[in-house]
């Protein structure tokens, strides 16, 4: 399922931008914002990030009469609405899964999707306990700068991660140079030289050669 990000467009046309509205750098792909505001209109190119869900925790909820969590709808709308954040998106939700269920075929499907999609800029969120293997499979993907991140506590949590989390992996996409990187804990990690350290709760990185 699709959703739009939260600036609403007065047409989905092309049509000339407002003057003195800068066009787009080349290589980039943005998308021409037009909103009204004020009374008047406005015009601004801003970059487009397409945001590309699969579950784990960061999109759990907790079921107190089954006393359990369970995937449920994608967290990331509800994070940047209050925001108004300066840059266009769209949610897709392309499975709702631990992350330990995932297989080959679903990270294969994961892949596929976003080849297809035109987009240069993509954040997937994910669990945390396979998100190193889904990002290594992404590996080799031309000409999009492709970021992974989630939660280690549900974003619905009052003391969760999420929110920083999602807020440092939209700074990512948007600077970082084309490839596949996993932004979580305030760094940036290399998929094939990091690992998820259980007892520290953390992500680390590892050096070339240590034990993956």
């Amino acid at each position: 399922m699709k959703r739009r990000g939260v600036c609403h467009p007065i047409v989905d046309k092309p049509f000339a931008p407002a003057a003195g509205v800068a066009p787009p750098l080349r290589g980039s792909i943005l998308r021409l914002s037009h909103w009204r505001s004020g009374g008047g209109a406005a015009s601004v190119w801003r970059m487009f990030i397409q945001v590309f869900t699969t579950g784990g925790t960061i999109d759990k909820v907790y079921f107190d009469r089954l006393s359990e969590f369970q995937v449920g709808d994608p967290q990331v709308q509800e994070v940047l609405r209050p925001i108004h954040p300066a840059f266009e998106f769209a949610v897709e939700a392309l499975m709702r899964k631990d992350s330990l269920e995932l297989n080959d075929a679903d990270r294969a499907a994961i892949r596929a999707r976003i080849e297809a999609c035109e987009a240069r800029h993509i954040l997937v969120t994910h669990g945390t306990d396979t998100m190193r293997e889904t990002a290594r499979a992404l590996a080799g993907i031309d000409g999009k700068t492709i970021v992974l991140t989630g939660a280690l506590a549900p974003a619905r949590f009052k003391e969760s991660d999420a929110v920083f989390n999602l807020g440092f992996a939209f700074a990512c996409v948007q600077l970082l140079a084309p490839g596949v990187h996993i932004a979580m804990n305030g760094s940036v990690f290399d998929p094939f030289h990091v690992r998820k350290n259980r007892e520290l709760n953390v992500f680390e990185a590892e050096s070339e050669g240590a034990p993956r």
